[in-house]
């Protein structure tokens, strides 16, 4: 019974497809401002936010919990889709569907499947490059006193500048993420993943930057349509719902749906064209 209750009725799988909805909307807001620094911030911002979101042990179980409720919500949502098909096999003989529901309702299994290939595909992009392969390391120009030309160094945790030519001259060497002295097991620093430059040429790209872009700004328009009933349908599933407030809720989660959507967009476009 515990576990017909918890998770096999559809009651259940309403409240959780809700609960986890409302935490990836809260994942989306602080996702948000963290990528707005590519319009807003520079890329020692950026790429001090993204070493903090990859090693802060807190953001670590986060990022667990986003990643669970992602897989939990898709796969809730399908079986969802399955029984409510199989509840009514025998379409009405007549169906004015618009006229009682919203498109976006009407195609939640649909636009939920085409973010799930979208968060997928921006996953390989972005997250796999940044845990899995070798990226470049953050280096900024620097002008020294007595010197007409400035100096490349690469810039460090612990803010202790590298000259890059002590790398190309072999005296450092890099390890990972971490500056070596060379042939010695001794560690000089500690650099930055430049996410900030991958993403850049990412939307760039002058092959495929602007495809890239326009795919990005699609998926963020299906993100749009999705949350725009999910929002307030989250609030209603769980029960959260009375006439005082029902309005308030709504204009929330239309105004959520646009705006976050929204923002999310103009990064690539920003990125693409004006940057």
């Amino acid at each position: 019974m515990a576990k017909s209750a918890l998770l096999k009725s559809s009651i259940a799988k309403k409240y959780w497809m809700s609960l986890t909805g409302l935490f990836l909307c809260v994942f989306l807001v602080g996702h948000l401002i963290g990528n707005l620094q590519l319009i807003f911030g520079d890329a020692s911002k950026f790429n001090e936010y993204a070493l903090f979101m990859t090693t802060n042990p807190a953001v670590k179980v986060l990022s667990y919990v986003t990643y669970i409720s992602i897989l939990f919500h898709a796969i809730d949502g399908i079986v969802l889709t399955v029984q409510n098909k199989k509840a009514r096999p025998i379409g009405y003989a007549k169906n004015n569907a618009g006229a009682n529901s919203k498109w976006a309702s009407r195609n939640m299994a649909v636009l939920g499947t085409l973010l799930l290939v979208f968060i997928v595909t921006h996953m390989v992009n972005f997250w796999a490059k940044m845990h899995f392969t070798t990226m470049p390391l953050q280096t900024i120009e620097v002008t020294v006193e007595g010197q007409e030309e400035p100096i490349t160094i690469y810039k460090t945790v612990q803010e202790q500048p590298i000259d890059v030519r002590a790398v190309e001259m072999g005296q450092l060497e890099i390890k990972g993420t971490a500056f070596y002295q060379k042939g010695m097991d001794l560690k000089i620093a500690d650099g930055y993943k430049d996410l900030h430059k991958i993403t850049i040429e990412f939307f760039k790209d002058p092959s495929t930057g602007l495809i890239s872009t326009i795919l990005y700004v699609i998926a963020m328009i299906v993100l749009g349509f999705h949350l725009s009933h999910g929002f307030a349908s989250a609030f209603q599933s769980l029960g959260i719902n009375n006439p005082k407030y029902n309005c308030l809720i709504k204009g929330l989660g239309y105004a959520f749906a646009y705006l976050v959507p929204a923002l999310f967009a103009i990064i690539p476009l920003y990125i693409h064209f004006i940057k």
